[in-house]
């Protein structure tokens, strides 16, 4: 009896045994299945194109944090830390100053570790701090190497002694971009850092914002908040399209209308700034006003496009070159003329000594005009004002503002003192805002560049020996390195 209830157990649980290996084997099956199913499912391969570029891109996106930058109290939640909405809603402009600590995206764009940036993020930081997202968690001090407060654009470096070869993104052509294709932001919107979103184009060429002084905005539905200025807007080709820049909002947060800088804008501007450390621009000499029905008529012309010359400036390119007063200027070369603002936005990102060619209407007949451009400003210089921590003071180059300030000339050559810190080697040295710093350890500093350059393999506790003018008298100075 007991051998029978035996062999019953044994082969109960042999058949047991084998159903189960039945089921395990059935539900690998159909996972299996379930598995195949979804990957050939339609959701699946829409989705696969950004979780490729999110798998892509991230690693080259990074988030920064700059202190005391701008003396303006403002909320860091305020759109991307910066005042937009008042722009377009007509809020209060000031706070009551106090230390500040902005935090915006970035991303990489050369494996020497240079970063793109808004110019509203990092203004005057005296410290920046670099979180990379290529699964360290690395945080590296960065130098500011110059910015563009025109077009919203600043360029920093990692710091790097071991010389490492940091993950970075290409710049893709922007003018090649079509309204309703799929494009990714990535960034740190409210300080979630690697956050990524999704949607198209929708338009561009904006402009009028009242954001940058030049505006050809790309305007996306993608998902931008506070803290996503800065970061890279990328095609499904794993190319930075534009740099996630405004949002047009009535609450502080997304309502699908973000707005990015044109890459081939960023190209521009990126080339100059990391060969150079400044900004020039093309300079034609004209006042423009834009073409109404009526001045059509008056002028007749069949068109509202072009610009229509208003005044030429005296010795300018423009007035050697034959340009009047009354002219409506049609092309560029080639290229048609809708408005002063894209005109205009032609023009200044050309560098100075560019020829081009003007198709212009003059008294009801076409003509051609060939003009070199000349130099925007009565300086070559744009402002780029940083601050200098190892010496306590804050610097600027010398443009056509400073100029006028301190009373300098046309042919001088420095970087211009704005601020001195309290306390500092710089203060009790007696550095004075208005001073020229023209050599660091006997290297000339034309631009903010060349001074952060001269200091770089600066220590701390080192002397530093400046050249400095003021007025007209020159002085050295030595300041022992924070």
């Amino acid at each position: 009896m007991k051998q029978s209830i035996s062999k019953f157990f044994i082969i109960f649980f042999l058949v047991a045994g084998l159903q189960a290996d039945q089921r395990l084997e059935a539900s690998s099956f159909f996972a299996a299945e379930r598995q195949n199913s979804y990957e050939s499912s339609y959701g699946h391969m829409f989705s696969q194109p950004f979780v490729e570029v999110a798998k892509a891109c991230t690693p080259s996106v990074v988030f920064i944090r700059a202190e005391g930058g701008q003396s303006e109290g403002i909320n860091p939640y305020d759109l991307f830390n910066d005042d937009l909405f008042y722009h377009f809603f007509g809020g209060p402009r000031m706070r009551p100053s106090q230390p500040q600590i902005s935090q915006g995206s970035g991303f990489l764009i050369s494996e020497e570790g240079h970063i793109m940036t808004n110019m509203h993020v990092v203004k005057g930081a005296k410290k920046l701090t670099v979180r990379l997202q290529d699964g360290t968690d690395r945080q590296i001090t960065a130098s500011y190497i110059g910015g563009d407060s025109h077009t919203d654009i600043a360029i920093l470096k990692l710091e790097n002694p071991s010389g490492e070869k940091f993950p970075f993104l290409e710049l893709g052509d922007s003018d090649a971009l079509e309204v309703g294709e799929w494009v990714v932001a990535i960034g740190s919107p409210f300080s979630l850092e690697a956050s990524v979103s999704t949607g198209i184009i929708s338009a561009k060429g904006r402009q009028g914002l009242q954001v940058t002084d030049y505006e050809d905005f790309i305007q996306t539905d993608a998902a931008i908040n506070p803290g996503n200025s800065g970061g890279p807007l990328i095609n499904l080709n794993n190319q930075v399209v534009g740099m996630n820049t405004a949002i047009f909002s009535r609450s502080g947060g997304n309502m699908g209308i973000g707005f990015a800088i044109p890459s081939n804008i960023l190209l521009n501007i990126k080339e100059q700034l990391v060969e150079n450390g400044v900004v020039t621009r093309g300079f034609l000499g004209i006042s423009m006003q834009p073409i109404d029905s009526d001045l059509a008529e008056a002028f007749e012309v069949n068109t509202t496009q072009g610009v229509l010359v208003v005044d030429v400036v005296k010795g300018s390119p423009a007035e050697e070159s034959g340009l009047k007063q009354g002219d409506i200027i049609m092309k560029i070369n080639g290229i048609t003329v809708k408005n002063p603002g894209q005109f205009r936005k032609e023009i200044v990102f050309l560098p100075p000594g560019t020829k081009v060619k003007l198709t212009i209407n003059r008294e009801g007949k076409t003509q051609k005009v060939k003009v070199t451009l000349g130099t925007f400003g009565a300086n070559t210089f744009v402002s780029s004002e940083t601050s200098s921590k190892k010496l306590g003071f804050s610097i600027d180059n010398l443009t056509s503002q400073n100029i006028q300030q301190y009373k300098f000339n046309q042919e001088d050559k420095g970087v211009v003192v704005l601020k001195v810190e309290p306390g500092t080697a710089a203060d009790y040295a007696g550095i004075k805002p208005g001073f020229l710093v023209m050599e660091v350890n006997h290297r000339k500093t034309p631009n903010i560049m060349e001074f952060n350059a001269a200091l770089e393999n600066v220590k701390p506790g080192e002397r530093v020996l400046l050249l400095v003018r003021q007025g007209q008298l020159m002085k050295f100075y030595t300041l022992k390195s924070n």
